[in-house]
């Protein structure tokens, strides 16, 4: 048996030994909210996600970043609570936050004691359905918002893929959910009220659970605190993507920034797993041919890589690197030579080492309830349905060499859209240019 199957074997070993849910329960509330839960009676904890449908792609037009301050204002004092008893109440169950606004959805994420679930998924729910908006919070969630944007100056490669995404999709999902200085400052109490009453309503909403509790008193629990809910929401447009460039941003630094992004499999394509496996072999450890190739023999980067993404019907691939201005050119045509090289196909081994390194990951993922959950509503959101670990590993285990060499001699990377950033453009953009 190769090293790499025997690896494979022993998560799948590890994968049958540990528990795991075999089931996923799905409810739809009469106002349109779509329910989740994933068992996981062997946590004492338990943890939420709440998508909720208004994101930087339906921001209303010139007010790019109406869903980020949105986001963080509805978080300031909901139903009978002001601000600060709304957070006391949270903090005193034991309650752990998260979530922001992205580009299709906003989410509210949170982790708590199970035997807490009664108490927090009514304050949950009162920041969807019942939000203050008080005048007084409104100038803070603004200036955040505004902050958060401002910093992209001190992250290039942050700013590099917000200005990516700008020019590889069309529209509205291009969108930052940065949002932009002119849409920022023009946004007014009024206005963001508005939007709320827009696209803060159930229908389109995603409530995914997972933890130690069972599915009677999670449905209950949700149908209790969400059951009230209404509101309107919109159709989220369709990705589509513009047609492949190269330009360049000009900073003032000393490295140069590489951005690319192309199209890849829709979530819901079966041929998916075999296109992330071909992305692990490309960029999914130290070992990829990325990593090594760019890295390790030609000491062209500090940081290389690629990773797919999604939105709903829609995949893309994301790759980056990172180096100095003299030698951003050759980086460029060096990456833009393994892409290509895909095509060829890989090896037994390099497939063996990409289905460890996923499988390990589908392991992981079943020991925390919060990445469960988070998954749960992606999926929902991204396919359409939910997927138990169980059914990825067996989807992932089905792909052997003739599979994932047939798709990439099919399906040869489109060129890229690529966008750098840093002193000086490379040569080919300034000809171009």
């Amino acid at each position: 048996m190769r090293p790499g199957r025997a690896r494979a074997g022993a998560i799948l070993g590890a994968m049958a030994s540990n528990p795991t849910s075999e089931r996923i329960y799905q409810h739809r509330l009469d106002n349109g909210l779509w329910l989740l839960f994933e068992p996981m009676p062997w946590l004492p904890t338990l943890s939420t996600t709440l998508m909720l449908p208004f994101g930087a792609s339906t921001d209303p037009d010139a007010l790019e970043g109406s869903a980020t301050v949105l986001h963080d204002w509805l978080q300031r004092g909901a139903g009978a609570l002001d601000s600060r008893a709304h957070s006391d109440a949270l903090e005193g169950l034991g309650v752990r936050r998260g979530g922001g606004a992205g580009r299709e959805m906003a989410s509210l994420a949170a982790s708590f004691l199970a035997a807490e679930l009664p108490d927090v998924l009514p304050l949950i729910a009162s920041m969807a359905a019942e939000p203050r908006l008080e005048e007084a919070e409104f100038a803070p969630a603004r200036e955040l918002a505004q902050q958060e944007l401002q910093s992209l100056a001190d992250n290039p490669t942050q700013r590099l893929f917000n200005e990516l995404m700008g020019r590889f999709l069309e529209g509205g999902p291009g969108r930052s959910p940065f949002g932009s200085e002119a849409g920022l400052a023009a946004l007014t109490t009024a206005s963001v009220r508005q939007d709320a009453a827009r696209r803060l309503g159930p229908d389109g909403a995603i409530l995914a659970l997972a933890g130690g509790a069972d599915w009677e008193t999670v449905k209950a629990g949700a149908e209790q605190a969400f059951g009230d809910w209404t509101g309107e929401t919109v159709s989220l447009p369709d990705p589509v993507r513009s047609a492949p460039g190269r330009s360049h941003v000009q900073a003032d630094s000393a490295q140069t920034q590489i951005g690319l992004a192309f199209p890849a499999p829709a979530p819901s394509d079966p041929d998916v797993y075999a296109y992330d496996l071909a992305l692990h072999v490309l960029s999914g450890s130290m070992g990829a041919r990325l990593f090594t190739e760019v890295r390790e023999k030609r000491g062209l980067v500090y940081s290389v890589g690629a990773s797919y993404r999604a939105l709903h019907g829609f995949g893309y691939t994301l790759g980056y690197a990172g180096t100095t201005p003299e030698r951003a050119d050759e980086t460029l045509r060096v990456v833009l030579a393994e892409l290509a090289k895909l095509s060829q196909g890989v090896e037994a081994d390099e497939l063996e080492r990409a289905r460890t390194g996923t499988l390990s990951s589908v392991v992981m993922q079943g020991e925390s309830s919060a990445a469960r959950a988070s998954r749960l509503a992606s999926d929902a959101l991204l396919q359409g349905r939910a997927r138990t670990l169980e059914e990825i590993r067996n989807e992932v285990e089905k792909v052997d060499l003739k599979r994932i060499n047939d798709y990439l001699a099919e399906h040869p990377f489109p060129d890229p859209t690529v966008v750098t950033l840093g002193p000086k453009a490379l040569a080919e953009e300034e000809a171009a240019a």
